[in-house]
């Protein structure tokens, strides 16, 4: 493995909301949230294509974020803040911010091949780890552990473009929130001031609609927070990895024939989405690269609107549900494996979304769903086609290529509406490199002789 030139850091700055703007906060976090007190962090790369000089990038971006972020996280404090976790079920874990509280966000500037980074055939999945900031240390105390949840870092790439990397802790929030997150700091960087958002945005709602202390309690024993001082520790992405990620795209008429194909030789499906077809081939052309039997495919679900009653749109944190499809590898593989994957993946869906009792009712914990233990192969579904990402634009246009870096820590495929066309599908793929190989050969075979 070849070596990789070093990342230079030019400066590196906490940023904190403007004085006496927040005060101190707490934000109360719930069983949505405490599934993912000892997942990895998220990790998001946009990338921005710029004939710029070093001089301009520090004369004028790196000004422009250092005035901007501060005032959204005026608005979206928790970004701010830090993870609070207790020793106890009997206290619940909480975001907070205390005044001071700030972002560590870093400017560097790499001279790795900005083109090869926003490519989307196989790239060493290392390359992308010299671009995204990590979480600060956790300061574990008697009483709780704190652990911050945001950090940024914005990468120069000479006369070629930047990227913005941003890691966040998953009790943060969903993609719904970082999304509505960054399109306030977007809209903030391009006007120079909180005018438009004051005018035209939508504030986060930090209400706490969802109580159910009887899942909160199991959830917090599920994930041992009693131990949690003792065992935690923060993953972390680093080289060197034979793993490599690729991105694939689903346009909308090869899209649009994969439902048709579902629709003629399953006419009894409830559910059949350009989402679920397009999960639904990727499921199956992974499962053949897989040695594991038995295989698990998982797709979040975002419950906001389907809360009885709903909650606002603007709900700060994580608000998912999951539907789950599970299958031996050996019945996933070829046209009937196709078949197979869409219609275990839309009857989950279409039961979970049709269910009267809601879609948060007494959940069962993992031990309960799998009696016998959790499948070795896990595929988990990150984004979603319906936020557009690609619009963020910081007045820069819109990003060249976005990449969920975070797709590394297990097996799963990211999933974005395209730049171009928002009906195309953006399937973001991490491998290791003779599973690759072997992906992309069923892929392409797939859709040849499929449709």
């Amino acid at each position: 493995m070849a070596s990789f030139p070093i990342t230079a850091v030019l400066e590196q700055t906490n940023l904190s909301p403007p004085a006496a703007t927040v005060g101190d906060r707490v934000l109360p976090l719930n069983f949505f949230d405490f599934l993912w007190l000892r997942q990895p962090p998220i990790h998001n790369l946009f990338f921005y294509e710029l004939s710029i000089t070093q001089t301009h990038f520090i004369e004028n971006i790196i000004p422009n974020l250092k005035h901007s972020l501060p005032i959204t996280l005026q608005y979206f404090f928790p970004f701010a803040g830090n993870l609070i976790v207790f020793p106890s079920c009997t206290q619940k874990p909480e975001i907070r911010y205390v005044e001071g509280d700030s972002v560590v966000v870093t400017f560097a500037e790499s001279n790795l091949n900005f083109n090869e980074l926003i490519a989307n055939h196989p790239r060493d999945c290392e390359l992308f780890y010299h671009l995204i900031p990590q979480l600060g240390e956790p300061d574990k105390t008697s009483d709780f552990t704190k652990i911050p949840v945001f950090s940024v870092q914005v990468t120069f790439f000479p006369n070629c473009g930047i990227s913005i990397g941003m890691t966040n802790h998953h009790c943060l929030g969903d993609a719904t929130t970082r999304f509505s997150f960054l399109k306030t700091w977007t809209s903030i960087a391009q006007s120079g001031s909180d005018e438009s958002f004051l005018a035209n945005g939508t504030f986060p709602s930090y209400d706490r609609p969802i109580r159910n202390p009887k899942l909160d309690e199991s959830y917090l024993k599920f994930m041992k927070v009693e131990n949690f001082k003792e065992e935690f520790q923060l993953p972390k992405l680093c080289g060197p990895t034979n793993k490599v990620r690729a991105t694939f795209i689903l346009a909308q008429t090869v899209v649009n024939r994969l439902k048709n194909l579902v629709s003629t030789q399953l006419p009894t499906l409830a559910y059949v989405s350009s989402f679920t077809v397009a999960c639904a081939y990727i499921w199956s052309c992974i499962a053949k690269t897989s040695k594991d039997e038995l295989q698990l495919f998982s797709l979040a679900i975002d419950c906001r609107a389907r809360m009885n009653p709903a909650i606002p749109k603007a709900y700060f944190g994580n608000c998912v549900g999951w539907c789950l499809a599970m299958e031996n590898s050996t019945q996933l593989t070829g046209k009937e494996g196709f078949l197979t994957a869409a219609k275990l993946i839309g009857e989950s869906l279409h039961e979970t979304l049709t269910d009267k009792e809601g879609i948060v009712k007494d959940i069962a914990i993992l031990d309960d769903l799998f009696p016998n233990g959790i499948p070795t192969s896990i595929l988990g579904v990150a984004g979603t086609p319906k936020l557009k990402f690609y619009d963020m634009d910081f007045g820069w246009g819109k990003p060249k290529k976005i990449e969920a870096v975070s797709i590394d820590y297990g097996r799963s495929v990211s999933m974005n509406a395209c730049k171009e066309n928002n009906e195309d599908l953006e399937i973001g793929i991490s491998l290791p490199t003779t599973e690759m190989e072997s992906f992309i050969n069923t892929y392409a075979y797939g859709l040849e002789a499929y449709i």
